[in-house]
């Protein structure tokens, strides 16, 4: 006789009543949140912890979901994971790399994080694609024990991230000074030395990374809040001010946000985006915001330079996106996304304001996109002059 099949310790249910079972590992518990695939082959641990996930469930698309392991080192975040929960086609192995200090199993339980293995996760990134990101309620019970109606019941009740306002629960609780520059062999993450140009970071959710790559381009940053006022921001007496990536609606962000950032373009200060950040500016530009489908996630995403002609592949995260046919007198599209032509970048004709959707900092080309932080630092350094 053939061995039964394990019973399930996981459940995830679908507002739609859809359910998949599977194996439960990390945290004991459930969570309610909005589901998402990402089509990266690697950076999980970077996914997981990056703020912009805050509100959502990840879903991988490829199966080696734990087999690099967890170090401090790949954390996007000082706190714990952003991401609500993690589901996977097949259950993660022992760790198989030098810089692992947890197996992905003991970091998920450590951060009080639910996950299920052994799902049909090609047969779940359809129904997602046809249908939308939908709510979800993902549980997990060693017994094997579920309320199915409650968790459906939970799934259905929850509001989604359409006017949800999740900067705030992200950003950091004061300002801090930020130095490190990115990692390189064989001496890993180094200090940046000497004078630097003087950039305040606004704090919508950013990552660790991105803070690297602008200490990199010579950036003293000053990081601060989400809720900055211009009077905080401008007291710093800052040569260029950049808006970090995040989560959640960024028309409900920009409530706080968007007069910041008008007050700030008043001074004629060189402005760069990401993520949140870009949509931040483009709201407060005159631009508007629109809820994706299924929005972009992942690490090959081809984004076209509109000027250049040239082809970055590009990291993405993002459930919102700007509407390009909103962009007032002044603004252009500078970048788009060839999978779907949603807009990917934008920037004034006159002034060094500029931002874009996707991630220049993680790498995926690997080095498509730094560009921008230099760019960034050459209009710094040309206000100078």
């Amino acid at each position: 006789m053939p061995n039964a099949a394990p019973r399930p310790t996981a459940c995830l249910a679908l507002a739609d009543g859809t359910l998949f079972y599977g194996q439960g590992f990390g945290a004991v518990g459930d969570t309610v949140a909005e589901l998402v695939f990402n089509t990266s082959m690697t950076g999980y641990q970077e996914i997981l912890t990056d703020p912009s996930y805050a509100g959502q469930v990840v879903t991988f698309t490829f199966p080696h979901i734990g087999n690099t392991g967890a170090t401090p080192e790949d954390d996007e975040s000082v706190e714990t994971p952003a991401a609500a929960g993690l589901v996977v086609k097949w259950d993660p192995t022992e760790p198989s790399n030098w810089r692992a200090t947890d197996d992905l199993v003991t970091w998920l339980k450590k951060h009080n994080r639910i996950a299920i293995g052994g799902i049909d996760t090609r047969r779940l990134t359809r129904a997602i694609r046809q249908q939308g990101a939908p709510h979800v309620a993902l549980a997990h019970d060693p017994e094997g024990n579920f309320d199915i109606e409650a968790l459906v019941a939970k799934a259905r009740a929850w509001k989604g991230l359409v006017g949800l306002d999740l900067a705030k629960d992200v950003t950091c609780a004061q300002s801090y000074r930020w130095n490190e520059k990115t990692w390189a062999w064989p001496e890993g993450y180094t200090q940046r030395e000497g004078e630097g140009l003087r950039v305040v970071a606004i704090d919508y959710g950013a990552k660790r990374n991105i803070l690297r790559c602008l200490a990199s381009a010579g950036c003293d940053v000053t990081v601060l809040p989400a809720t900055a006022t211009a009077e905080d921001v401008l007291a710093l007496n800052p040569e260029g001010v950049f808006l970090s990536n995040g989560p959640g609606d960024p028309a409900a962000t920009g409530v706080y946000a968007v007069p910041m950032i008008q007050d700030v373009l008043k001074k004629d200060i060189p402005v760069f985006g990401i993520c949140l950040g870009h949509q931040m500016l483009a709201l407060a530009l005159g631009a508007k915001t629109v809820k994706m489908n299924h929005g972009h996630h992942g690490a090959n995403h081809p984004v076209k330079d509109v000027e250049t002609g040239k082809v970055e592949i590009t990291s993405m995260n993002h459930g919102f996106t700007v509407d390009s046919q909103t962009l007032p007198e002044g603004v252009i599209e500078s970048h788009v996304s060839l999978f779907d032509g949603s807009n990917c970048g934008i920037r004034m004709t006159d002034r060094p304001v500029f931002s874009v959707q996707h991630h220049p900092e993680a790498s995926p080309g690997p080095q498509d996109s730094f560009y921008l932080f230099e760019r960034f630092a050459d209009a710094i350094r040309a206000r100078r002059a």
